[in-house]
């Protein structure tokens, strides 16, 4: 599935889950946004400079954040999360570790 379908579904599931996205530019060139709260609110900032991969990774990362602070599966059926969303998700849940790639094979530490 192309990143800008998934990045569509996944919008859709933080509308779903009452969290604003938006798309600033930031000025930074490791961080491509994430997760904050504002008066209570869950938001998500999106660096709209990034790439497509790029805001999928942000949105899913901080998405599955506020799916675990709120105690909430990705396969819960309340949300109608689309089968592609919630597999997204539970690969970026905290804690789950990231195949072996370059910048995790240097000595265990990643590029981040």
């Amino acid at each position: 599935m192309k990143p800008e379908v998934v990045l569509e579904l996944l919008e859709a599931a933080a509308e779903k889950l009452k969290v604003r996205v938006s798309y600033e530019p930031l000025q930074t060139s490791v961080v491509h946004g994430g997760l904050c709260r504002v008066k209570g609110d869950y938001r998500i900032i999106v660096d709209k400079r990034a790439s497509a991969e790029e805001r999928v990774t942000t949105l899913a990362t901080a998405l599955a954040q506020v799916m675990r602070q709120s105690g909430i599966a990705a396969d819960d059926a309340a949300l109608e999360l689309s089968p592609k969303v919630q597999e997204v998700l539970r690969m970026h849940e905290p804690g789950v570790r990231a195949p072996a790639g370059p910048a995790r094979r240097a000595g265990g530490r990643t590029a981040a």
